[in-house]
Parts: C-alpha cells; sequence; structure tokens
C-alpha cells in the first residue's frame, strides 16, 4: 500500500517497521495525499498519530529531496496536553532518523526534517532559535498557538503552514478550549498563502458528523464517509462550491478487544470510605502491581494522586513509585514520564495528565481509581496499557462508594455494548 503512495525512502522505513498499514492509516493516506481534510476516529493504538505524521513527513521529504528544505514551518501539531507534545516529538525521531538513512542508502540527497516543541513549558533560549530558524514540525498546545499567533514572529513563523493535526480532538470539541481553538485555526487559516489541510485524530468521538464539522471550520462545507463516499452532513454555511473543501470521515470505530473487570475489596461499601476500606483498596492495588511489570494508575484528583503515592511507596518502596500531575515541576513531570517508559517504575499515579494518547511503552495494566465519570475517559485510560497495533488493553475499576459501584457498573456495561458519552459542541460560544 504505502509504495504507490509514497516516496522510496519513506516506503523503505514503513515496510522495515510495519508489516502492513493498519486500515485506518490505508484509507486515510490516500485522501492526505490529495490535499483533503480528514478525520479519523479509530481505537486506540491503531496508528491514527503515524497515519497523520507519515503523511506529512512524505510531503516533506518529496520537496527536500528536490531542494534543500527552507526555514519555514510547514506542520502544526495540536495536542490537548503538555504530556502528549513531548511524547510526540520522542516518538517523530526515530522515524525521522530512520527516513534518512534510507534516504542515504537509495542515493537520494539528505533531508533534514526538525521538530520543536513549543508549550508553557519551553525553555527561553529554545523559544528564540525558533524565532531565528523556525522549525519545519511545531508540536504544541491550543494556548501556546494562541501565543504564537498573537506575536509578529509567531504569525510569520506559523504563516507557511501547509497541515495542522489536531490530537485527541473529542478532549477540546465540547468545552471553551476547543472553542478557543476553532477560533486560532480560523486565524491560522487567514495567515496562510494557500489552504490548510486540517487532521483531526480521536479514539472517541461522537456525534462523529458535528466534531468533523467543527475540524473544517464555519466554511467547511460536508462531511464526507471515506468508505462509502456519500456525505453525511449538510452545508454549515452557504458557500461557493470552490471555496467548499470536504471532510472525509475516516471512522473505523472505536471498539477492541479489552480486559476489563470491577474491583471490588472484601469490606462493604459506603456511602464514605473508611480508612480500613482504603487500607483493603491500596493493598490490592500494591499486589496487582506487583504481578504486572507497570501499571499506570489513574484518578481524578491530584491531591488524591500524592495521597495514592505515599500509600503505595510505604507498601512498594519509594524508588518504584511515582505521581504525575499538572501542579508538579516540568523536570518532575518529564523525569516521571521517562522513568516509566524506562520500564523503571513499578507503578505511576497519574491525573488526567497521562490521559490521552501517550505511547508509554510496556504499560500492562491500567487501575481507575473511582468513576472516571465519563465513558470516553475510561476508554481513554484503558488504552494506556499494550498501547500497540494488536494489544489488548487490561484495566481495572476500583469503586470507592455504594453509588460509584453502581456507575461503575454501568460504564463497563456501556463500554462492552460500544456506547460513547455525546459530545455537545457549542454552537455560538
Amino acid at each position: 500500500m504505502p509504495s504507490a503512495l509514497f516516496h522510496p525512502a519513506v516506503d523503505a522505513w514503513f515496510r522495515k517497521h510495519f508489516p502492513a498499514p493498519t486500515e485506518p492509516q490505508a484509507r486515510a493516506w490516500p485522501l492526505l495525499r490529495a490535499g483533503q481534510h480528514v478525520l479519523i476516529a479509530a481505537p486506540t493504538g491503531s496508528g491514527k498519530t503515524l497515519a497523520a505524521f507519515l503523511a506529512a513527513i512524505d510531503g516533506l521529504v518529496r520537496r527536500g529531496v528536490e531542494a534543500a528544505l527552507p526555514d519555514e514551518t510547514f506542520v502544526v501539531y495540536v495536542s490537548p496536553l503538555k504530556a502528549l507534545s513531548n511524547d510526540i516529538q520522542r516518538n517523530l525521531a526515530a522515524p525521522l532518523a530512520g527516513i534518512r538513512i534510507e534516504l542515504e542508502a537509495l542515493g537520494f540527497a539528505d533531508v533534514e526534517i526538525r521538530t520543536l516543541v513549543r508549550t508553557g513549558d519551553t525553555p527561553q533560549a529554545e523559544r528564540a532559535s525558533m524565532r531565528k530558524r523556525p522549525p519545519h514540525i511545531v508540536v504544541t498546545t491550543p494556548e501556546s498557538l494562541y501565543v504564537l499567533l498573537g506575536s509578529e514572529s509567531g504569525r510569520t513563523m506559523l504563516s507557511t503552514t501547509r497541515t495542522v493535526i489536531v490530537d485527541e480532538i473529542h478532549a477540546l470539541a465540547g468545552n471553551k478550549r476547543g472553542s478557543h481553538l476553532a477560533l486560532s485555526l480560523e486565524r491560522l487559516e487567514a495567515l496562510t498563502t494557500e489552504p490548510l489541510v486540517r487532521v483531526g485524530l480521536s479514539a472517541t468521538q461522537k456525534p462523529i458528523v458535528e466534531i468533523a464539522r467543527f475540524l473544517v471550520g464555519a466554511r467547511g462545507g460536508r462531511a464526507t464517509d471515506s468508505a462509502a463516499g456519500t456525505s453525511v452532513a449538510t452545508a454549515v454555511d452557504t458557500v461557493t462550491s470552490a471555496n467548499n473543501p470536504r471532510c472525509a470521515i475516516v471512522d473505523t470505530g472505536h471498539v477492541r478487544p479489552r480486559d476489563l473487570a470491577l474491583e471490588v475489596p472484601a469490606s462493604p461499601l459506603e456511602a464514605v470510605m473508611s480508612n480500613d476500606v482504603w487500607k483493603e483498596v491500596y493493598a490490592r492495588l500494591a499486589q496487582l502491581t506487583l504481578e504486572h511489570r507497570t501499571t499506570l494508575i489513574f484518578v481524578n484528583t491530584r491531591r488524591m494522586a500524592e495521597r495514592a503515592a505515599r500509600h503505595l511507596s510505604e507498601l512498594l518502596g519509594a524508588e518504584h513509585v511515582m505521581s504525575h500531575h499538572g501542579s508538579m515541576a516540568k523536570e518532575l513531570r518529564l523525569k516521571a514520564e521517562q522513568r516509566l517508559k524506562n520500564g523503571e517504575l513499578k507503578a505511576l499515579i497519574a491525573t488526567a495528565s497521562l490521559e490521552l494518547g501517550i505511547d508509554i511503552g510496556d504499560v500492562e495494566l491500567v487501575c481507575q481509581l473511582g468513576s472516571p465519570r465519563s465513558i470516553a475517559t475510561f476508554v481513554q485510560r484503558a488504552g494506556r496499557a499494550s498501547h500497540q497495533v494488536g494489544g489488548v488493553p487490561k484495566a481495572r475499576l476500583f469503586p470507592l462508594s455504594r453509588d460509584e459501584l453502581v456507575e461503575c457498573g454501568a460504564l463497563l456495561d456501556a463500554v462492552r455494548l460500544g456506547e460513547l458519552d455525546r459530545l455537545k459542541i457549542p454552537p455560538q460560544p
């Protein structure tokens, strides 16, 4: 499949590392090569991010082989989480280096594609270097994209953008961050000399047509199902056909095999957890952690993350346990992420700061402490375990009260039935 679409060096790298494209990749790549807006909905660990990035990288390689790449930004990747932005930059390093090796082996000119993360954590020195020599791929968050658009140097850098990738779009579309991002995307569109290609990615999207409309904006026109080739939405605004780009929807569903179960303590759950019941919960968490290589434990508050980390440190040893949340210093968060990736931790307790898209390597088990209050949230968190093509996520759900027991039971039933929460996108924020 890739050989007909990609430069020989890109194709050679892909074939060395993957036996075949996944379904979302095979369906999305022809559309992206044709310059269409694409919304990809596929299960966690199915290669959505690679589907978006490899098409963009191929375009840069083709251009760089013909003539040296100018110091311009071509791709903007927007993630709702700083941790996901850092993870994406690290994961881009391997394919970019591998493609350069293939270019040399095939006798093509070298193409250096530079990436840079621009978030609130980015040091001033790197921000200055970005202004002097713009990266070809900018990895950022909605808030930092807004900051870039508010400065003259940022607007100059972004004016050459050709592709914008919005990852985990479901986490943005239904709230004020999404409304803010929609405005930033329209400002970015107004800056560029050529129309942007917009790519949206997520495993949990409902209603998918409304999210496609959110992705392409008010001038986006109609959404099209890429499998059937039929229109699935009416025009958002009345526009001329020449200015009516279509958004193709690549929807392979969100259902995949999962190993999910409830964990209930021996003592009865009540309206409020007693200290004795908490001890049982922590003891069970420690037992599960020892039975698996690495365990990622999600909680709903930063306070609970610190509390659970302290109790598990007493049971497992402080060197085997860390916490991760947005109030921590950047250095501590990066250290926790790297130690988890390297398999140096037995357990990491996290809030939503590690919920979306992160490729964490050898996580074998996810535990959710308390109800996540959302089907999509639990599906995303469970998907951090065995986060690779063909992997079977394993997750355990710990209700913390009688009411949560009922809620968690209903949540597991909904997941098994393939249900999702319905997002409500603000019509006029």
